[in-house]
């Protein structure tokens, strides 16, 4: 196993890979901005490296710092995280070009499904069913309207290097067409660089799941169950949850098992996660994340399995030391992400937390890098924590959700947890009859209260 990791992340991600490296007899490596350097992940870290002024592009991407902070502290491997450079398949090369490991999948699988257009075409020969549109990027808007009366409207504009939400439009008619065009366009080459858009048929009433999977250099992988990410502002996930409300295990376990066989099929390693559209019985692929996800938690609460921990294992060489029929699925779990923002208007609220005091008891996890007296920079994403829940069932489980919500003490600063006591009181939630666009719907019938 490796002696030294660095993580090149910061805030709860990057304290949760240095729990899980500890635990293995890992030591560790922090990386930070200035901005950070009271960060708790650097105070718990065994060695820290400040790599750069507070905005993140000269810091936590900036790329020769990283390798820079590696080389002086002569750390074996680097643990991106999620964000940042996790998914920067030319980071993935350059820390393997310097002879370090990189703790996630290859370079030509990050690069292949970072670009949504090609990883359609790829999951399409994998036997992966997609979302009807365009085979590729649509670079004409007499084409995109051909293709659009072709698959029905609605349909989504959507970015082929985007993520986030950004570049993404809906265009319920020829009319509106050319305007979502452009504006994704748009949005796509203010975000990501890259105007490329491609079409996909918009369904109306679907859920959002996906398919956690672990993969080892051996040829094995298995899938790890589902999370559904329905609830959503914006496109971004909002609370996830496991096992779904809306599947059974023989529906589990035919897309878990279209899943294994293509990614096996494509030579994968490490964890990602393959996200679909649901709706009526049927699976459309929409994504593959080629990291850890932020929900990672739901899937540990309800398998036992400490992803981090095999994350580290395949990367080092190591075989998944399990099989399929091995991994069971107990109780349900929950997590809401808890952000520093305003419930009502989501404005961001950075500053100074004056009073933190986190739920506990049975089933009751916190993932935060947050404490009393620590100023929540304004420079990154405003996510404070994650409070995740389990429960023999998923009755129990919201109850438990309820009372932890109670406990919660966040003072100074404005959050979203008044949103979560809200939403767990919703009787559509409850029942777990809801979709991706159910959150919006909510929050818009709310505002006008």
């Amino acid at each position: 196993m490796f002696d030294k990791v660095l993580i090149a992340n910061r805030g709860e991600i990057a304290l949760r890979i240095n729990r899980a490296c500890h635990e293995m007899g890992i030591s560790t490596v922090a990386i930070h901005s200035t901005a950070d350097a009271n960060a708790m992940h650097v105070r718990m870290a065994d060695e820290s490296v400040c790599v750069g002024p507070a905005p993140a592009s000269g810091s936590y991407l900036n790329i020769p710092s990283i390798i820079a902070a590696c080389e002086i502290t002569n750390a074996q491997a680097v643990h991106p995280g999620y964000g940042f450079l996790s998914e920067n398949a030319k980071f993935a090369e350059i820390v393997e070009e310097h002879g370090l490991i990189f703790i996630g999948p290859r370079p030509e699988h990050i690069r292949l499904m970072g670009d949504k257009i090609e990883a359609k075409r790829a999951v399409k020969r994998l036997g992966i069913p997609c979302v009807p549109g365009s085979d590729g990027a649509v670079t004409d808007d007499g084409e995109a309207k051909r293709i659009a009366g072709a698959i029905g409207y609605p349909v989504l504009v959507k970015a082929s290097a985007g993520g986030g939400g950004r570049g993404m439009k809906v265009a319920r008619s020829e009319a509106e067409l050319s305007v979502a065009l452009q504006t994704a366009r748009t949005e796509a080459k203010a975000a990501f660089g890259n105007d490329e858009v491609y079409l996909e048929k918009y369904l109306e009433l679907p859920r959002h799941i996906e398919i956690q999977v672990l993969a080892d250099s051996h040829g094995d992988v298995v899938h790890l169950g589902e999370r559904d990410c329905s609830l959503q502002r914006r496109h971004q996930k909002v609370w996830e949850e496991a096992p779904s409300p809306a599947l059974n295990a023989a529906t589990r376990e035919r897309i878990g098992g279209v899943v294994t066989r293509a990614l096996t099929e494509l030579g994968y390693l490490g964890v990602g996660t393959v996200e679909f559209l649901y709706e009526n019985g049927e699976f459309y692929f929409i994504e593959m994340n080629t990291r850890l996800q932020v929900e990672h938690p739901v899937t540990e609460m309800i398998t036992g399995l400490d992803l981090v921990r095999e994350q580290l294992r395949v990367a080092h060489g190591g075989s998944i030391d399990f099989e399929q029929e091995d991994v069971t699925f107990a109780g349900h779990a929950i997590e809401c992400r808890i952000n520093a923002e305003n419930a009502r208007t989501f404005r961001p609220s950075p500053g100074l937390i004056k009073d933190f005091h986190t739920p506990g008891g049975l089933g009751v996890r916190v993932d935060s890098a947050a404490y009393s007296g620590y100023r929540i920079p304004p420079h990154y994403d405003s996510l404070i924590g994650k409070l995740i829940v389990h429960g023999k069932n998923r009755t129990e489980c919201l109850m438990r959700l309820r009372r932890s919500l109670g406990e919660f003490v966040i003072d100074g600063i404005d959050t979203t947890v008044p949103l979560f006591q809200a939403l767990v009181n919703e009787p559509d939630i409850i029942n777990g009859s809801y979709n991706i666009h159910w959150l919006e719907k909510y929050l818009a019938r709310t505002a006008e209260a």
